[in-house]
């Protein structure tokens, strides 16, 4: 209970930064092409470096425990928030912004009242799918001491040959479904109730 616990706290934490960072540079780079593709490419290239890499690189640097697991969780969810960041506020009609900043709205007010707003759902798109990601790699992060219930995975495979080896294993990575459903199904809810009905 304790490690299912730890484990969805950790994402939902990690998610929140990788939130924050991912939204506020596709802020900065949305209307530029040159610097969306910048963007998108070095998140992209942290999804090509294995979690053990990752890891192994972070230990020496920031030692063992949380600090590598929330860097490397942190890292992995960027891209998809911030490739749909740019898609979706990308996505929305200048005509509209044209007719906010006609009644006087200022470019700031735009973002925050029209074009975030429009782009909300593909943003939280975004989020759903990072949160898939870091469910799984999270379990990863026991070779770093983190916390989750990779640790129960490693403790059930370090015993292998024992009876209860398998079953701790799959246990673990039973949990992990469940509550990557759990919190999948979390942010089903949220959408309908954070999303205007005339853009759902």
């Amino acid at each position: 209970m304790v490690d299912s616990y730890l484990h969805v706290s950790a994402v939902i934490q990690c998610l929140l930064l990788a939130t924050v960072i991912g939204v506020v540079v596709g802020i900065l780079v949305y209307r530029s092409p040159a610097g969306s593709a910048v963007a998108t490419a070095l998140s992209s290239t942290v999804l090509t470096i294995p979690s053990f890499a990752l890891l192994g690189i972070l230990i020496p640097i920031v030692g063992l425990g949380v600090p590598p697991t929330v860097i490397a969780l942190t890292l992995y969810s960027l891209l998809p928030i911030i490739r749909n960041t740019i898609v979706g506020l990308g996505a929305v009609d200048p005509a509209v912004t044209d007719a906010a900043k006609g009644i006087g709205m200022s470019r700031l007010r735009v973002l925050a009242r029209v074009e975030l707003p429009l782009a909300w759902p593909s943003i939280l798109t975004g989020m759903r799918v990072a949160t898939q990601m870091a469910m799984g790699i999270l379990a990863i992060a026991a070779y770093a001491k983190g916390p989750g219930l990779g640790n129960l995975i490693f403790s059930g495979l370090s015993r292998v040959g024992s009876p209860t080896a398998v079953p701790q294993a799959l246990t673990g990575t039973a949990l992990i479904v469940v509550l990557a459903l759990v919190l999948d199904g979390i942010y089903v809810i949220v959408g309908r109730l954070t999303t205007s009905k005339g853009i759902r």
